[in-house]
C-alpha cells in the first residue's frame, strides 16, 4: 500500500519541482543510483517499469526507501494498463506515472488514493485527465512540445499543473525555460541520471546534478 496520499504526493512535486527517473534490472545498482538521488536532495523516484522482472526491482527498492531513506517517495513509470497499475500498488508505488491518457488507470488509482499522472499531448487530454481527477498532468514528450506549448495551456487553463518529461535537463537554460513557462515540477531522466565512459552509474555526478538542479528551480522561483 502507499506510504503517501496522492495530495501528500502533489505537494512535494510541488515544492521540490523535480522528479528523477530511471529503470536498471540490477537491484543493487538500483539502490545506489536511488541513494544518489535522495542524497543530492530529491524526495521523489519513478522507477520506469520498462524491463523483465521490474516488479521484483521496484519492490525491493521500495522497501530499501522506506528503510533506510525517510521522506523518500517511490513511484512508477511506464505504466499501460490498469492491472499493472493495481500490481504496483499493492507493492508500494505512492504514484503511477503512464506514458498515454487511460482511464481504467484512473479508476484502479482514484480507488486507492493515490497519484497519477498520464502523459498527454493535447489540450483536450489534459481537460479529460482533470476531469478524471488527476493533479498533475504528464506533457510527454516534453521535448517536442517544448516550454510554449506549456505557456500556451496555462493561457486558458491557469488551474492546470504540468510535469514534462522528456527534453529536460539540469542545467539553468533548460530549467528556466520549462518554470518561467508555469510548469509545477519536471521529470527528468537520462540528462541527470549520468553514466561514465564505460556505461556505468556516475553516481556522484548524479548525486552533485540532482542537487544542482534543485538548486536552480529554487532560485528561479525565489
Amino acid at each position: 500500500m502507499a506510504q503517501y496520499s496522492r495530495l501528500e504526493v502533489a505537494q512535494v512535486m510541488k515544492d521540490t519541482g523535480l522528479v528523477p527517473l530511471f529503470f536498471n534490472s540490477d537491484i543493487e545498482v538500483s539502490k545506489k543510483v536511488l541513494k544518489a538521488c535522495y542524497d543530492g536532495g530529491a524526495r521523489l523516484l519513478e522507477f520506469t517499469a520498462r524491463g523483465d522482472f521490474a516488479l521484483e526491482v521496484f519492490t525491493a527498492l521500495t522497501k530499501y526507501a522506506i528503510a533506510e531513506l525517510p521522506g523518500m517517495i517511490m513511484g512508477v513509470g511506464s505504466v499501460t494498463d490498469a492491472a499493472a497499475a493495481s500490481l504496483y500498488m499493492q507493492n508500494g508505488a505512492n504514484f503511477i506515472v503512464t506514458p498515454v491518457l487511460r482511464e481504467d488507470i484512473a479508476l484502479v488509482c482514484n480507488r486507492r488514493k493515490v497519484l497519477w499522472s498520464p502523459g498527454c499531448g493535447s489540450l483536450t487530454e489534459i481537460a479529460r485527465a482533470e476531469e478524471l481527477g488527476c493533479e498533475i498532468v504528464k506533457l510527454f514528450p516534453g521535448g517536442i512540445y517544448g516550454p510554449d506549448f506549456v505557456k500556451a495551456i496555462k493561457g486558458p487553463c491557469q488551474w492546470t499543473s504540468i510535469m514534462p518529461t522528456g527534453g529536460v535537463s539540469p542545467t539553468r537554460e533548460n530549467l528556466e525555460g520549462w518554470f518561467n513557462a508555469g510548469v509545477t515540477c519536471v521529470g527528468m531522466g537520462s540528462k541527470l541520471i549520468a553514466k561514465d565512459a564505460n556505461g556505468n552509474f556516475d553516481l556522484d555526478k548524479i548525486e552533485s546534478m540532482t542537487k544542482q538542479a534543485l538548486d536552480i528551480i529554487k532560485d528561479l522561483r525565489s
